[in-house]
């Protein structure tokens, strides 16, 4: 009841549409209620009086309830359906703003088709639940107290005999309910499964045929398909069975109301109106009655819903601003990391006892073996996740007392999996400043040499980029990247093995536009390749999360440590492959001016 009643209180903002549809369920019934008390003084009037004016009366009043009935019960039906739509709407909204303030660590955690799931088909339950399981609800319940008082009014020895299904009722509706909860929790459950699955297959498609794993992709889904069916069909075998059960019951009661009323009727006690009443009153009460194992569905599937929604809602991001956090100001990027130790979610720590300082204008250079621990330092400097121990400073001011909006505003971030939207080549670039001028966004692509690809595209920079740029080849998506970092201006730069993964000329174009990218920024390179590393002010040689040289290229080259085996086995053979184009970097760059 917990989380019905907080799904309900989203409801609470639409007081005014819930008022009037609730008013208008109550109009509905009344009319309908009365229907039978007319009915039954018609039969009244002809058997007994014999009234033709009396019935032609009868008869308009019959038809006038009956079409003020529909006219509330259509209100009732389009506002219940609004604010259904409503409360869906808020609670997907506030599930996908939640999804994006949570911290790195719970997506690291999360699956991207079980978050698809709650924000799809768990909403669509509670939709069901607040646009026609609640409001059957209270229709069944106004409806049987409103019968049962007319029934008692009529003849209570009769009613009485048809209150004698009730209890069977109320009994079958708990015992499917308790039943139908568990089962219910699993169809959501194994159906986010079948959407990651999904998800998985779709996102790494072309894996999957270079490896000629489509049998085996489809059996793995068919596996969690076959698993969501058998829970549907465990689903609807108990509503199958509940359905016509409710119908017999019903039937009962009206073979005992014919039996008892028709005794009334011939000793006089009972008018044939009246127990034409009571069967009229019978019948409206049947497809409430009927509907209530389908209304303990859907309490049943939102219940499971709102549980596994409120899962994510409740969910505090783990990084967030402390209270009196304030914007970094002006950044000149003086970086200090502070005996910095972090590990992820309790385990063996990744950095032990970090320190060191970048001063603004800098190029950092992080070098070591995987799992050193670079990645990581660069995660904690935009505070995607916060230090374990130790503290980082930007300008002296520690990230911690800082609002995360000036953090991220101060540090650009290029990745080597460059994500880009399904959006225009225009859109992309402008990402991180969306009111920048289409001159603005054409002075960082030609710093960042895409300039004139993208004149030479039919629809230059209105194109249309395809999911995850799929259309723009590795080198394009990065200098992409390159263009949207240098439009957003942040005064300190992470560039993180950018270049590991491209050719050598792709590479070369790629270090003509990062050397503009780096200018006058405090920078922090990531990195693999050497033209990389000798440009660097500072080299940190990373070995199980600790700096163990730091130096200058030719500083470490001589001291013949850690930083001389990695040359050894990575760096060497790149030597003679740099020749004179190592020269040629910074030459033919474009001034550019990034928005203020």
């Amino acid at each position: 009841m917990g989380i019905l009643l907080r799904l309900l209180s989203f409801q609470r903002k639409y007081w005014l549409a819930t008022l009037g549809a609730y008013f208008s369920l109550l109009a509905a019934t009344a009319f309908s209620l009365l229907v039978p008390r007319l009915v039954g003084q018609a039969v009244d009037s002809v058997l007994s009086q014999g009234e033709p004016r009396l019935l032609l009366l009868l008869a308009l009043a019959i038809l006038l309830a009956s079409a003020l009935r529909g006219g509330f019960a259509y209100a009732q039906a389009y506002l219940v359906e609004y604010i259904s739509q409503k409360v869906a709407y808020d609670l997907r909204n506030a599930l996908y703003d939640r999804i994006q303030h949570l911290s790195f660590s719970f997506h690291d955690r999360a699956q991207t088709g079980q978050l698809m799931s709650r924000a799809t088909s768990d909403v669509e339950g509670v939709r069901w639940f607040v646009g026609f399981g609640l409001q059957r609800t209270v229709n069944l319940v106004v409806l049987l107290g409103a019968v049962s008082f007319l029934l008692l009014s009529l003849n209570w020895r009769l009613a009485l005999v048809s209150f004698a299904i009730l209890p069977f009722v109320a009994v079958r509706a708990a015992v499917v309910a308790r039943r139908l909860r568990p089962i219910w929790l699993a169809i959501q459950q194994t159906t986010a499964e079948v959407g990651v699955v999904l998800q998985e297959s779709l996102s790494g498609v072309r894996v999957v045929k270079a490896f000629g794993q489509e049998a085996a992709q489809s059996a793995k889904f068919e596996v969690k398909n076959r698993k969501v069916y058998d829970l549907n069909l465990a689903a609807n075998r108990i509503q199958a069975f509940n359905t016509p059960f409710m119908s017999f019951l019903l039937a009962l009661a009206t073979a005992l109301v014919l039996w008892y009323g028709g005794r009334d009727v011939v000793g006089g006690n009972l008018t044939p109106g009246q127990l034409t009443q009571f069967f009229l009153y019978l019948v409206m009460l049947s497809m409430p009655v009927r509907m209530l194992g389908f209304i303990v569905n859907l309490f049943s599937r939102a219940t499971s819903a709102g549980q596994r929604v409120f899962e994510i809602l409740d969910a505090m991001p783990e990084v967030r601003d402390r209270p009196g956090a304030r914007p970094l100001g002006t950044v000149r990027g003086l970086v200090r990391f502070e005996e910095v130790s972090f590990s992820y979610e309790k385990r063996a720590p990744v950095l032990a006892d970090v320190s060191f300082e970048a001063r603004p204008g800098e190029v950092v250079a992080l070098v070591g073996a995987t799992g050193s621990g670079k990645t990581t330092i660069v995660s904690l400097l935009p505070r995607f996740y916060d230090v374990s121990a130790g503290r980082i400073t930007i300008d002296g001011t520690d990230l911690r007392e800082a609002t995360l909006a000036s953090v991220r505003g101060a540090v650009g971030v290029v990745q080597q999996d460059v994500f880009l939207f399904s959006a225009t080549i225009r859109d992309n670039i402008a990402y991180g400043v969306p009111g920048a001028g289409l001159e603005e966004i054409k002075a960082a692509a030609k710093v960042a040499r895409l300039h004139d690809f993208i004149e030479s595209l039919p629809q230059g920079y209105d194109t249309w980029v395809g999911e995850r740029g799929i259309t723009l080849s590795g080198g394009q998506k990065q200098r992409l990247a390159i263009a949207r970092t240098l439009l957003a201006d942040p005064r300190i730069l992470i560039l993180d093995d950018v270049t590991s993964s491209v050719d050598t000329e792709t590479e070369y174009y790629l270090h003509l536009a990062l050397e503009e990218l780096m200018r006058g920024r405090t920078t922090f390179i990531v990195a693999q390749r050497l033209r990389t590393v000798k440009r660097a002010d500072q080299i940190l040689v990373l070995h199980q999360g600790r700096i163990v040289e730091r130096g200058r290229h030719e500083a470490l080259l001589a001291q013949g440590g850690r930083y001389r085996e990695i040359y050894d086995l990575q760096l060497r053979d790149q030597e003679e492959a740099l020749g004179p184009t190592e020269a040629g970097v910074g030459r033919d760059a474009h001034e550019f001016h990034a928005p203020s």
